[in-house]
């Protein structure tokens, strides 16, 4: 591990607003602020809106710059990416963000139920291989169910054709309201100043020439969600940090 990199994860352990918590400790102590966000935490009764898969942690602070009458909370796995937002979070002295580093399938370690309103999806894993990771799953609708409000609502921006089309399927199979949708955000009028912010992965997948798609939806509280059995072309280009694929993007 480089110096840089132990760096930032001795930085993350200092700021108040990082909570880092393996699942050993979640398992015997459980966590503390779980259903108490509000009142222990940021000591305001806004609404609680997550980033789950936040990398950077760009969005996660700049929706909390717009929005100073709601909280949020960036989620992640990998520590030094997060560090970014942790960082620049405290510098701009905002108050209504936080940082949870764990692996999404524990979110519900961290929140009580009817606690979270929003839930962002900004460019996960499409997993075209894998239906019970994709962040829009049946098994992880299921998960956000148990802390999100009954009118809970879920945004997913991604350059995958695969994972807004697998999401779409989803979405008609179950009936869920659909607040908002484009599969060309910067070329609708549905882009605003909070679609606008970008992250770091976004503005390559931009420099790539990839339209960005962008679902607005809602889970509904007592239905069954069920998975849509349907084949859907894979994406043919490889995410990012795998490279890219000569006919679509030279070498």
């Amino acid at each position: 591990m480089g110096k840089n990199k132990l760096q930032k994860f001795s930085d993350m352990s200092f700021y108040p607003h990082v909570f880092q918590y393996p699942f050993s400790v979640l398992k015997e102590k459980g966590f503390e602020l779980k259903a108490n966000w509000n009142d222990a935490f940021f000591k305001n009764d806004h609404p609680i809106v997550l980033e789950l898969g936040c990398g950077k942690g760009e969005y996660t602070v700049g929706l909390a710059e717009l929005f100073p009458d709601k909280n949020f909370i960036g989620v992640d796995i990998k520590g030094a990416r997060m560090w970014t937002g942790a960082k620049q979070s405290s510098e701009k002295g905002l108050t209504n963000v936080a940082f949870i580093r764990t692996q999404i399938e524990l979110i519900d370690h961290f929140f009580g139920p009817g606690e979270v309103a929003e839930i962002w999806l900004t460019f996960p894993d499409p997993q075209m291989r894998k239906v019970g990771k994709r962040l829009t799953s049946s098994r992880f609708l299921r998960l956000y169910r148990k802390f999100l409000l009954p009118e809970g609502i879920i945004h997913l921006k991604t350059d995958s054709n695969f994972l807004y089309a697998y999401t779409w399927e989803m979405i008609k199979l179950n009936d869920f309201p659909v607040l908002a949708d484009t599969d060309d955000l910067y070329h609708s009028n549905v882009a605003d100043d909070i679609l606008s912010i970008q992250t770091f992965y976004e503005k390559q997948w931009r420099e790539r020439g990839l339209n960005i798609k962008y679902l607005k939806f809602v889970v509904k509280e007592k239905a069954e969600i069920k998975e849509p059995d349907i084949e859907i072309p894979h994406d043919i280009y490889r995410s990012y940090h795998r490279g890219r694929l000569n006919e679509l993007f030279g070498s």
